[in-house]
């Protein structure tokens, strides 16, 4: 059976303790989608035009480093939210997204949901703190990564 956006948006801790008429507002603007593994479902350079809820499978994130390939920076699983150059202009993606195994997520029609953040700046708001929180949690496994890169002992 078939599971409804707005549920399937509802179950997804991003958006824990949103309205329920916001919960709609969201739902209005994805579909459900599955990638295989293997599959890209973005390219550095290329126009962010969705963002995806992640509900099942990971995600590499992958940059592209002359003479070595592809370097994944950072994995993605269930309950990450992958995707947040839309927001900001030029609105594209600055890494590469590859699915590591079958994959299902809600993806988000970008230019939609903008367009919802504009006409109700509480919304607006609300979304954007959101997405906060995920910066700052990608900033944080940022700078361990880092740490152990330089292999730097314990920070008192």
């Amino acid at each position: 059976m078939k599971r409804d956006i707005e549920q399937l948006v509802s179950e997804h801790p991003f958006f824990a303790g949103m309205r329920p008429e916001w919960l709609t507002l969201v739902a209005g603007c994805g579909r459900n989608v599955g990638f295989k593994a293997g599959d890209l479902l973005a390219r550095a350079g290329q126009p962010s035009e969705a963002f995806y809820a992640l509900r099942h499978g990971r995600v590499a994130l992958e940059v592209h480093a002359p003479g070595k390939g592809a370097l994944t920076i950072q994995t993605l699983q269930a309950g990450d939210i992958l995707g947040w150059s839309w927001l900001f202009p030029p609105h594209r993606w600055d890494v590469d997204a590859r699915a590591l195994e079958d994959l299902r997520a809600v993806a988000f029609d970008c230019v939609c949901l903008r367009g919802k953040c504009d006409a109700d700046p509480a919304f607006g708001y609300d979304f954007m703190r959101r997405f906060a929180q995920v910066f700052v949690k990608r900033l944080e496994a940022t700078r361990l990564q880092l740490l152990d890169v330089y292999n730097v002992g314990p920070v008192s």
